[in-house]
């Protein structure tokens, strides 16, 4: 999806995992609440929002929207624990758990919007970790960042717009978590620090030069009760301080 209402400026990037369901694959969930897991393409429902929110407005900002659109289900075609896969950068990856597939669409999705787009920011949103659940709650998403600007411009407008943001530590120390035996990296580290390994494993995908957000909406996503945002279920979190921060800072 693509909002041209700038001038000849190279786009904001927002991209979003589309997980439409996910089982966990071959290495299925359990059954109890996993009818819940129609919710893991929020963060492409998000990404939807926003673009539709800056047309609605006739923002002057080139903004573009890239969702990866799949679904993890078990098949005899699926991939399996073991399998070695080549990310659309060329990185091998080794599959030690197919429930951690939202990660692998996000990789691709990362790099061909640089490819294509060149943007001059990034920011992508998924429910990606339970662990962000169990670390914030279902206050807060986390931000991951390898670019302080950005973090605080992002961290400024969810405030403006009351959407509950959390900054979280990426490090290279993470990145030894990562190895895999077979391949340039492993797909899942376990359960210590999951959510930054799992942010860890995104920046890879990410070019130096490219500011960068990760949000990690697992929590925020979808609420047993209503909300400020939303009544029960979806609250599209996001969308209002996206919105924002293209407002405040990328239109002329």
């Amino acid at each position: 999806m693509r909002w041209n209402g700038g001038g000849d400026e190279a786009p904001f990037a927002l991209v979003g995992k589309g997980v439409v369901f996910d089982s966990g694959g071959i290495s299925i969930k359990p059954s109890a609440g996993m009818e819940d897991m129609t919710m893991d393409m929020g963060g492409a429902g998000v990404v939807s929002g926003v673009m539709r929110a800056l047309a609605l407005r006739g923002a002057k900002a080139n903004v573009v929207g890239v969702v990866g659109l799949v679904e993890n289900m078990p098949d005899g075609d699926a991939m399996r624990p073991g399998d070695v896969i080549r990310s659309m950068k060329g990185d091998t990856i080794e599959i030690n758990n197919t429930d951690a597939e939202g990660r692998l669409v996000l990789a691709d999705i990362l790099w061909y919007t640089q490819e294509r787009f060149s943007p001059v920011g990034m920011i992508d949103l998924a429910t990606l970790t339970g662990a962000i659940i169990i670390g914030l709650g279902h206050d807060n998403a986390g931000v991951f960042s390898n670019n302080d600007k950005l973090c605080r411009d992002f961290m400024k407008a969810a405030d403006t717009e009351n959407e509950g943001a959390w900054r979280m530590p990426l490090s290279p120390a993470y990145d030894k978590l990562l190895k895999s035996r077979t391949a340039d990296m492993k797909n899942s580290c376990g359960r210590p620090a999951g959510s930054s390994t799992a942010a860890q494993f995104l920046q890879r995908f990410v070019k130096e030069d490219t500011p960068w957000i990760h949000l990690d909406i697992a929590g925020v996503a979808l609420l047993a009760g209503d909300s400020e945002l939303a009544p029960k279920g979806a609250t599209g979190w996001g969308v209002r301080a996206l919105d924002r921060l293209i407002h405040d800072k990328y239109e002329g």
